[in-house]
């Protein structure tokens, strides 16, 4: 493998036409679908379905949020980092 450079697969950009099809299908139904979302956040008979309809729908709309990750002062979280230092010979 070549350091640096993508030397296999699609090309950057180029979209998965192996999902193309499923995602055009879904964007078709995206707008009712939020409308279903809202009404069961709003008129959901449980509160479980409200509670993930509106997280569904707040995730749309932000982003899912940030997941913090930690360690214990017994067990600490140990992060390995990588140095790499790219060189051109031209």
């Amino acid at each position: 493998m070549t350091i640096g450079r993508k030397t296999g697969g699609r090309q950057l950009g180029t979209p998965n036409k192996a999902t193309a099809d499923l995602k055009a299908a879904a964007a078709f139904y995206t707008k009712e679908m939020l409308i279903v979302l809202v009404e069961i956040a709003n008129k959901g008979e449980s509160e479980a379905a409200r509670v993930a309809a509106a997280n569904s729908i707040l995730d749309r709309a932000h982003g899912k949020p940030t997941q913090t990750i930690a360690g214990d002062k017994d067990n600490p979280l140990l992060v390995p980092v990588l140095n790499v230092t790219i060189t051109s010979h031209a």
